[in-house]
Formats: structure tokens, sequence, C-alpha cells
């Protein structure tokens, strides 16, 4: 038998619940901000990574990548061939896997340009030591709060004469908000 004080503080509990689901935070994702989805240092190759999910000026989505190497090392282009050059580094990827939710809306972008080092005329192509950032249009799902996705990184630190750890295809796990959630 269920007694008024019971039942009274059932209906409390219920409505307490029901409050902080309805009070989680929206998305605020106007023109011109962004929202950081993950950042974390790789303990396998000290490589510091920032993802984003930016709104440009013009109303476009995209999903930016920050790779930071440690001082003195250099990242690969992402016009490396995924095997690397003569098996030598890897290229530096922004990727959404298959079955992502997101989906890429034109070409991935880079905010340095790479250069071919060597005196090959194929030698590899780096970027300069320091940070990289990537940059992928994208489309978010067609929901309203926040939605489950992933990603997937590759990249390589090296200087002149070793190579830390690759990380190929790393699938990291982002929250982003549904379309319906950011609509201008």
């Amino acid at each position: 038998m269920v007694t008024r004080r019971s039942f009274i503080v059932s209906v409390l509990v219920l409505l307490q619940l029901v409050s902080i689901v309805s009070c989680a935070p929206e998305p605020n994702l106007d023109r011109g901000k962004y929202l950081q989805l993950v950042s974390y240092t790789d303990p396998g190759n000290e490589v510091n990574i920032s993802v984003d999910l930016t709104r440009a000026l013009d109303n476009h989505l995209f999903l930016e990548a920050t790779f930071s190497p440690p001082h003195g090392y250099h990242l690969y282009s992402k016009d490396l061939p995924r095997d690397g050059d003569n098996g030598q580094g890897r290229p530096t990827l922004l990727e959404l896997p298959s079955g992502s939710k997101m989906q890429a809306l034109g070409v991935l972008s880079e905010s340095v340009s790479s250069y071919m080092v060597g005196y090959e005329p194929d030698g590899p192509l780096i970027y300069p030591d320091g940070p990289v950032t990537l940059s992928l249009p994208v489309k978010l799902p067609s929901t309203r709060g926040w939605v489950n996705d992933q990603i997937s990184l590759t990249y390589t630190a090296c200087t002149e004469v070793e190579c830390k750890i690759p990380t190929i295809g790393k699938l990291i796990n982002v929250r982003v908000p549904g379309a319906l959630s950011i609509e201008p």
C-alpha cells in the first residue's frame, strides 16, 4: 500500500528528473562561434589535438581539428599517400568514418601550406614545424538536441631524424548538436 507521503516524494523526485532533462543546455553555435568537441594530448606521440565545430559568418559549418606536435616536430601533408612516401610518415587527416551521422560537404582544407623536403622531385610533403588546422565542411544530423558521433584522425609527428608513433584512423567519440537545435 502506497502512503500519501511516499506518493508525494515519488512525484517530487519524478518532477526533479524531468526538470534536469528538460534543462539540458541547448547548443549555442551562433555565426562566427565554435563549440569545442574534444581536446587531448595523445600519450603515444605527444601531439595535442583540439577538435571544434565552427559556424562561419556565412552560416556554413566546419569540423576543425588543430594538431600541435611537440616543439621541433612537423606533421605530414594531408596530401601524402595513406601509407606514407615509401613508407615514411602518414598524412594528417580529419575524416568522418562510414556510418557517421554527420556528412562531409566538401574537401578537407589546411591552415598552412605543405612543402616538399629532400632533393628528390617526389620527396614527402610536410607542414612547417608547429600547429596545423584541418577544416572539413559538414552537415549536421537533421535532429534536435545532442547526437553521439565519431570522427577519425590520422597523423605522425617527426623531426629530420626521428618520428613518433603514428596514429592511424583513430576513432574519437564526439557529441554534436542536431541541425534543428542550431537553426539560424
